[in-house]
């Protein structure tokens, strides 16, 4: 990984994190579209940035504010510059490993915005997905979503989060929609302490690998037959048979909680209540439910908690 150059089976992740800044203070929105290509994992430990001269027109930012982002990124930690023919400047930016205290301390810096963040990631990710599923995608598109998966599935705790990150911008990018690609990247940016501070564990994998491939599926599923009706209509009801029965639903924390109700575009679920829609169903539209695609887990429609 020592001195890998950016870009290699990152591409379209690139993409959605080197775009044009806003207009604004130019300075601070490198430095933040900088820190969130790091962060992420887009650009990874160990691997070069591009150089000034391809950067700065991606960032829409003359190279003198990109050196200076670059020099407050070093000075912090998160970037080192190196001399000669191979030289440039690289990613030194380590994950933390969780602790104890990481995550009620994530918790209470997001405060009032949890929810609203979860709401977020929960329409640009899933809204992702299901536009991609109505989108004919080509051999090399298509492989290119197998090998994302793969990557994932075959991850170990440390590459985890940086891969699964990958995989849902990606799945953005694919759409060919740069406002929404950039939408799941920062949706994925609001939400990476958070991430960061929740234990990688072998179930939490497991649940969200059932997941991840009912998502992909679903989308490949659905690229591979026409579609009637405009897009809208993959909103649809599934059919009553796979509907969520109480067997399906987690069991409910303290007595009086909302109970699900049926109506709308599908099953859908209140905050703490059962019977809610996957991530994957609402993908797959009018196809059955995934087999083993249950309430709970990381891509789940709302709340996507970790269990």
């Amino acid at each position: 990984m020592e001195g890998a150059v950016l870009g290699e089976g990152a591409d379209l992740a690139v993409a959605a994190v080197f775009r044009p800044v806003r207009v604004g203070n130019a300075f601070e929105e490198t430095v933040e579209r900088l820190l969130q290509a790091i962060k992420l994992g887009v650009v990874d430990r160990g691997e070069r940035l591009p150089p000034e001269r391809e950067l700065a027109p991606r960032l829409g930012v003359s190279r003198v504010t990109l050196r200076e982002a670059i020099r407050v990124l070093q000075q912090e930690g998160y970037v080192e510059s190196r001399r000669g023919r191979f030289g440039g400047t690289f990613v030194t930016y380590r994950r933390p490993r969780p602790r104890r205290t990481d995550l009620r301390r994530a918790l209470a810096e997001m405060g009032d915005r949890l929810n609203d963040t979860l709401a977020f990631r929960m329409a640009v990710e899933t809204g992702a997905a299901q536009l991609l599923a109505t989108t004919g995608l080509d051999g090399e598109q298509r492989a290119l979503l197998r090998a994302r998966l793969d990557g994932l599935n075959a991850a170990g705790p440390d590459e985890y989060r940086r891969l699964d990150t990958l995989f849902h911008l990606t799945i953005a990018e694919l759409t060919g929609s740069r406002l929404l690609a950039a939408a799941c990247a920062d949706a994925r940016m609001r939400v990476t302490d958070l991430l960061n501070a929740i234990p990688v564990l072998g179930p939490n994998i497991e649940h969200a690998a059932v997941q991840h491939a009912a998502i992909v599926d679903a989308i490949l599923a659905g690229t591979r037959r026409p579609r009637a009706g405009p897009w809208p209509s993959t909103w649809r009801a599934p059919p009553p048979s796979s509907a969520p029965s109480s067997a399906d639903a987690p069991a409910r924390r303290g007595a009086g909680g909302p109970r699900a109700k049926r109506g709308g575009p599908g099953w859908i679920r209140t905050r703490s209540g059962t019977g809610r829609m996957t991530y994957a169903e609402l993908v797959a539209g009018d196809h059955p439910r995934p087999a083993g695609c249950t309430t709970g887990g990381a891509d789940a429609w709302a709340g996507w908690r970790e269990c």
